[in-house]
């Protein structure tokens, strides 16, 4: 079993910065592929951004990609998504994920995933 806690969400302005962390404990995090993923109300939990083990492999949703930053530190059981440039569009409940990975490899579907933290929440307003 892992257990996930995400921290950092809050209300920004449009264009501020926000970085989300989630930390990991039970099994060996390194041994974990992870994930972030967002739900607005009424829509479905889409992918934000996945990390492999190690973290040489990364993802990023198109509409995320060169404001987000997804990282990782092995030795402190955390992942982190660093967001820049928020849009209002980006308000969202915000949940990190993690499934064992069985290669190198980032996976980028919620359906891959195992473990799910309790969400935080994430207000961009205009």
């Amino acid at each position: 079993q892992v257990q996930l806690v995400e921290s950092g969400g809050g209300l920004v302005q449009a264009g501020g910065s926000l970085r989300l962390s989630c930390a990991a404990s039970g099994r060996t995090f390194s041994s974990y592929a992870m994930g972030w993923f967002r739900q607005a109300p009424g829509k479905e939990r889409e992918v934000v951004a996945a990390i492999s083990w190690s973290g040489r492999y990364t993802y990023y949703e198109d509409s995320v990609k060169g404001r987000f930053t997804i990282s990782r530190n092995n030795a402190k059981n955390t992942v982190y998504l660093q967001m820049n440039s928020l849009k209002p569009e980006d308000t969202a409940v915000y949940y990190c994920a993690a499934r064992t990975a069985y290669s190198d490899s980032y996976y980028p579907q919620p359906r891959e995933y195992d473990y799910w933290g309790q969400g935080t929440q994430v207000t961009v307003s205009s």
